[in-house]
């Protein structure tokens, strides 16, 4: 049985403690009583044993031992436990002491959905989109409003009546297949059926989808989002999950790699799991990790990605064997999307993170022909699709906002997938949407985007 991820952070150093700011604060909704802090300085500092507090001298929650933050790096705690942040109230941040103050921020209404600084941890409060462990969004979009679908405006069914069900959420189109991963805890290995869409294949015990394990053979994960590395299926297949649907009521947000190209047996066990629960903003049981991709190493490094846990460019050579790419994943709950290596060894480490801009994240898909990052929402955000390219700041940054298809209802897409540029004929390709909710009792959609 594989071991858990270990998370890995750079050492903290001797830093002035004003460094440290209150940088959000959320009130309401699914991650309400939530503070994130920021550092705005050079160097890394030990928050360990610091005290969060609302108005009430009495309250008191404690940041864990071994917390750190990086330069320019925030982390969201959840606070519910100790005290609840009202419509009128105050966070106020003190040394292990107890009684030396090191930032605070007052309120009259309730954040809608946060109250955000901007510039992250200089500037004042206001409301903004949430962003917990994430840059704040502070007014940037690139310069751009939703614009219509860059595609057909139609969109037609691509399965069969019924043959899913409810509950089918991530897809990835490698070639003549396209994976499925089911919340209900299942995988799906779908061949082509000649008529433009897609049929579960019949061969290797794939005819009904496959049930997944944890590495130790137990459990139900709720399997959220698939994705495939530069070795394809043979490298494995790569589920991100958000629970064990038998212990439905915790969080456990993991990435799992299965053999898919070996057994006949209707069940796939693991071979390795990175837990990083740990190591990110609490969240609900069920608005964990909704979506991943993976970019190639190669395609960062060209592009001057910048590496959040260095401070400098990211360099594939410090992390060791891993995949020879970085992973993406989105989480449903605060609509933030973080960036990983993952070793052959277990370990993980968080190379980025940064808002999505949308209240929810369902799918991430990396389009390699566009050099261009898939950020998806559901009927949650009327279906919205954006686009993210790395900047000149070597930051993930937006590049265009999409209306979904004006022929596509407003309905719970949460999977969606690009084929490749082979697929492309007179200017145009096909892609795929996945329904959780099974409207009219079909799971896949089909369009169109411009090569």
């Amino acid at each position: 049985m594989a071991a858990a991820a270990t998370l890995l952070a750079p050492a903290a150093h001797a830093a002035p403690a004003d460094d440290v700011r209150i940088n959000e604060v959320v009130t309401t909704g699914s991650v309400d009583d939530s503070i994130e802090l920021f550092n705005k300085g050079t160097a890394a500092v030990d928050v360990s044993g610091w005290i969060l507090r609302d108005d009430n001298n009495s309250s008191k929650y404690t940041v864990p031992s071994g917390t750190t933050l990086a330069p320019g790096a925030a982390r969201a705690f959840d606070v519910a436990g100790s005290f609840g942040l009202g419509s009128s109230d105050k966070a106020r941040l003190y040394l292990p002491d107890g009684s030396t103050l090191v930032d605070s921020f007052g309120w009259t209404s309730h954040s809608n959905p946060s109250w955000s600084r901007c510039p992250d941890g200089t500037g004042a409060f206001g409301k903004a989109p949430l962003t917990l462990g994430a840059p704040n969004s502070c007014g940037s979009g690139g310069g751009t409003g939703p614009v219509p679908w860059p595609g057909a405006s139609t969109v037609a069914t691509a399965d069969g009546a019924n043959v899913f069900g409810q509950d089918l959420s991530g897809l990835y189109q490698e070639g003549p297949v396209l994976w499925g991963a089911q919340n209900s805890g299942k995988l799906w290995r779908l061949v082509r059926d000649g008529s433009g869409g897609w049929k579960p294949d019949t061969a290797n015990g794939w005819a009904s989808g496959k049930t997944l394990r944890y590495p130790d053979g137990t459990g139900s994960p709720d399997s959220e989002a698939v994705t495939l590395t530069a070795a394809g299926a043979a490298g494995g297949a790569y589920v991100a999950t958000e629970r064990n649907g038998d212990a439905s009521g915790t969080s456990r947000l993991s990435v799992l790699r299965y053999d898919v190209t070996t057994g006949t047996g209707g069940t796939l066990t693991a071979t390795k799991e990175w837990n990083l629960t740990a190591g990110l903003p609490a969240v609900g049981s069920n608005l964990g990790f909704e979506a991943v991709t993976w970019i190639p190493d190669a395609t960062l490094t060209a592009a001057g990605f910048k590496d959040e846990s260095t401070g400098a460019a990211y360099d594939p050579n410090r992390y060791g064997a891993h995949t020879g790419g970085v992973f993406l994943l989105g989480v449903e709950g605060t609509a933030t999307v973080h960036a990983y290596v993952l070793q052959d060894s277990g370990a993980a480490t968080r190379v980025a993170t940064f808002a999505s801009g949308m209240s929810g994240v369902m799918e991430l898909q990396w389009e390699p022909q566009a050099a261009r990052l898939w950020v998806v929402c559901d009927d949650t955000c009327s279906g919205q699709h954006r686009t993210m390219k790395v900047g000149t700041s070597g930051a993930f940054t937006p590049d265009a906002v999409y209306d979904r298809p004006s022929g596509m209802p407003d309905i719970n897409n949460e999977g969606f997938t690009l084929a490749g540029a082979d697929e492309c004929v007179a200017g145009s390709k096909p892609v795929y949407w996945s329904d959780d909710s099974n409207t009219g009792g079909h799971a896949l959609r089909r369009g169109t985007i411009s090569c």
